[in-house]
């Protein structure tokens, strides 16, 4: 799995970290980060889908959001 690295606000981080851990909804900040990753492209493609923008996955692997699949 590929890793990258992002700078965010510390409010932010502060707000993600008050959901990860033992009594947090993730194990992990990798985890909620996926998770909310997952979450904005699947409301991003209900978006694209009510517009007519959201094209079928290729016979090459391209999604609709234009990238590779992996």
């Amino acid at each position: 799995m590929p890793k990258i690295s992002v700078e965010m606000p510390g409010e932010l981080l502060a707000d993600l970290d008050e959901h990860v851990g033992d009594d947090g909804k993730f194990v992990n900040r990798s985890d909620a980060i996926r998770a909310s990753v997952r979450k904005t492209l699947d409301v991003l493609d209900e978006i694209d889908a009510r517009h007519g923008r959201l094209a079928e996955e290729g016979a090459e692997g391209e999604t609709a959001s234009g990238g590779d699949a992996e």
